[in-house]
């Protein structure tokens, strides 16, 4: 038996915390301490982006806080706005630098902090990215020697990087102790391809390239969620992910205004914008969501306005509306079945136009009626994807 001892638990005052393998361990930690947070984060984000370059082929990325992803990609060529607004006009990019930068873009306010993971050796252009981030963790099958350097020099040298086996198989039973007691179950090893996306049950069915990679990209994000849980994607990546909510449609809810929230940050007037002089990233970025969103959003946020050299005129709501409704071919993805229309209802205000859902609910015969009404494209996959 192989182990790794850390350095707490799920809390610091749960002391006495390992992570061990029957086997020879599959991980290296090459840098920095670990806790056990730091280990769900990292293993849950590995098979995402393992499994997301397998179904595509493609270099992919995800940002993980507590146990769920803020967003995740693949590679897909970047246009001008979301290079301002991811904060890359000045950096240059490898496919998989260009992977990370849409995940953290997909929700960079939940991205403070992230575990950031990768399907392909670590370059450097990769670790000059993520040097300007703030990061606490990260994991990846390899990594070239100049981009190792310059992540442990991150954290002031206390940055976590850990190395993952590109061959390891983890094995068909998994199991978790809860109060004393063990449970077991076969582990889901379900690989969500194209065949998931083949019966259409609505009245037009042609789903082109774009949005069968954008509803896998969905679906497998579902794989790694804290349930329950739906994904909008588009262009390659998640663009809001609503996760461990008890209500879909309160997670219908939030995914769509994460994403409403990712486009509105790509609106023309905010390359305008003139901020102070020295105000970090994570500064200018709080300023444009407290714009976005004309109230705190998050406790570092309560002062936003001082950013900016003059306050830029904000946004009407009839504004905001007219731009959320260039949003457009967004594909949407559930982790069960939807229940009830007003899922549909809302995920149209945000673009939608390709839904994969499991089906089979009481009231399919309403949703696919919904879905016709928008004139969407859905299929049933006919597989539950619940995390916990």
């Amino acid at each position: 038996m192989s182990s790794i001892y850390l350095k707490y638990g799920m809390n610091p005052h749960q002391k006495n915390a390992k992570l061990y393998c029957e086997e020879k361990l599959p991980i290296k930690i090459l840098n920095g301490e670990a806790s056990y947070i730091n280990f769900l984060d990292a293993l849950n984000a590995i098979q995402l982006v393992s499994e997301l370059n397998e179904a595509t082929g493609l270099p992919s990325a995800a940002s993980f806080k507590h146990v769920s992803p803020t967003g995740a990609a693949v590679y897909s060529p970047l246009s001008e706005s979301q290079c301002r607004s991811y904060f890359v006009e000045d950096t240059e990019l490898s496919p998989l630098a260009i992977a990370y930068a849409r995940a953290r873009g997909a929700d960079r306010m939940s991205s403070f902090g992230d575990c950031a993971a990768f399907s392909e050796k670590v370059d450097v252009t990769v670790a000059k990215l993520l040097k300007r981030e703030v990061s606490d963790s990260i994991i990846a099958p390899g990594y070239d020697d100049d981009a190792l350097e310059i992540l442990k020099q991150k954290k002031k040298g206390k940055y976590l990087i850990i190395e993952i086996d590109a061959d390891y198989v983890p094995t068909f039973k998994e199991t978790r102790t809860v109060n004393g007691i063990t449970l077991e179950q076969d582990r889901n090893d379900l690989k969500m391809g194209q065949d998931s996306l083949e019966n259409c049950v609505t009245e037009l069915t042609e789903i082109p390239k774009n949005a069968r990679r954008d509803l896998l990209i969905a679906l497998i994000t579902l794989k790694y969620t804290q349930s329950n849980s739906v994904c909008f994607a588009l262009d390659g990546q998640t663009i809001g992910i609503g996760a461990g909510q008890q209500s879909r449609i309160h997670c219908t809810r939030l995914a769509a205004d994460k994403a409403d929230n990712w486009w509105l940050r790509q609106h023309p007037i905010i390359k305008e914008f003139d901020y102070h002089t020295g105000i970090t990233r994570t500064e200018m970025n709080n300023a444009i969501d407290g714009w976005i969103n004309n109230q705190m959003t998050h406790i570092e946020n309560e002062n936003w306005e001082n950013n900016f050299k003059v306050i830029p005129n904000r946004l009407t709501e009839t504004q905001k509306q007219e731009w959320i409704g260039r949003l457009e071919d967004v594909s949407y993805a559930s982790d069960a079945y939807l229940p009830f229309r007003d899922n549909i209802d809302r995920a149209a205000r945000s673009g939608v136009k390709y839904i994969a859902q499991s089906g089979f609910s009481a009231n399919d015969d309403q949703i696919i009626q919904a879905a016709n009404e928008y004139k969407m494209i859905m299929a049933f996959t006919s597989t539950r994807l619940f995390h916990h």
